[in-house]
């Protein structure tokens, strides 16, 4: 299976990397553990069984927009096979339009959960197969409560059968003028709080 994911801008990944630490030192479910070098922060737009190269012309087209603004609000959670812990990413309308347009480009995927009215994108903080709340939420790192805005500047491709990845774009910087925050810290605890979904 092949992903096409954004990644965020470099505080951004480090604020999440921070608190991936910090579930982990509270003795959490967190993607600190995976040791894997491809583990990074990251929004999967779609999935697919392959990237066909008459799709990489559009792909390319698509995420020419980047960088794009990206705001991370509350937690999410998710329950299947496995539990999911996660850092909501705030949909504005380009970023739903690109996620729908890329999902179109490879063929509307194989995963359900990533059709374009199905989609609640998000940054994964911790999975795990414990039962119960593996996440309790009076020992959530306080940054889960404090909304944070920064920009998607990237994209690559995860392929699960090499295990490996293929940058899509080059990371880029805020273009002067262009109105994308890179990073934002916005100490709002008014809206803190966590989303069940």
């Amino acid at each position: 299976m092949r992903t096409v994911e954004l990644l965020p801008d470099e505080a951004t990944e480090a604020r999440v990397r921070r608190v991936w630490a910090r579930l982990a030192a509270a003795g959490l479910p967190s993607m600190a553990g995976h040791r894997h070098p491809t583990n990074r922060p990251h929004l999967t737009l779609a999935t697919a069984s392959d990237l066909p190269w008459d799709a990489r012309t559009g792909l390319a087209e698509a995420l020419s927009v980047l960088p794009v603004p990206l705001r991370l609000e509350h937690t999410v959670r998710f329950a299947g096979r496995t539990s999911v812990l996660a850092w909501r990413v705030v949909p504005d309308a380009a970023l739903s339009a690109l996620q729908r347009q890329v999902w179109e480009l490879v063929g509307g995927g194989d995963n359900p959960l990533l059709e374009p009215d199905e989609w609640v994108p998000h940054l994964t903080l911790g999975r795990t197969r414990s039962k119960g709340d593996p996440w309790p939420a009076e020992l959530l790192p306080v940054e889960l409560s404090e909304p944070w805005e920064g920009a998607f500047t990237a994209a690559r491709s995860y392929d699960t059968g090499t295990r490996s990845v293929e940058r899509l774009t080059r990371a880029s910087a805020t273009p002067p003028g262009s109105g994308v925050p890179v990073h934002r810290d916005r100490r709002d605890s008014s809206s803190g709080g966590t989303v069940n979904g």
